[in-house]
């Protein structure tokens, strides 16, 4: 029976086969058994409707959004140009018309 190798993020040994991909069972991380084993190691940001967002992007708003301790919101169908990605809870940093920089979650915006 052929070893496993060791899962690439958490460095445990108790790997197991699902079909074409091996699998982490104590942090549940999964990658293909023939590609690097790094391939995910930057998370894709995804808007929501599940398309890929890189920075420069154009998005737009798809809800009413409350800023936090002002009594402005950022409306629906608000477009926001030249998005920045970063990690965290907002994971987008950017430039709104009309209020100014802040973060947005990706969950309320569409790529344009």
């Amino acid at each position: 029976m052929p070893t496993l190798p060791n899962c690439p993020k958490c460095n445990e040994a108790y790997t197991y086969e699902d079909g074409a991909m091996l699998v982490c069972p104590m942090c549940g991380h999964e990658w293909a058994k023939d590609g690097p084993a790094d391939e995910d190691s930057a998370p894709v940001v995804r808007d929501s409707v599940g398309n890929p967002l890189s920075d420069g992007d154009t998005v737009t708003v798809i809800k009413d959004l409350k800023v936090k301790g002002s009594s402005s919101v950022v409306k629906v169908g608000t477009k926001v140009k030249d998005i920045r990605l970063v990690d965290g809870d907002h994971d987008i940093d950017c430039k709104v018309p009309g209020i100014g920089h802040m973060g947005l979650k990706s969950e309320f915006v569409k790529k344009v």
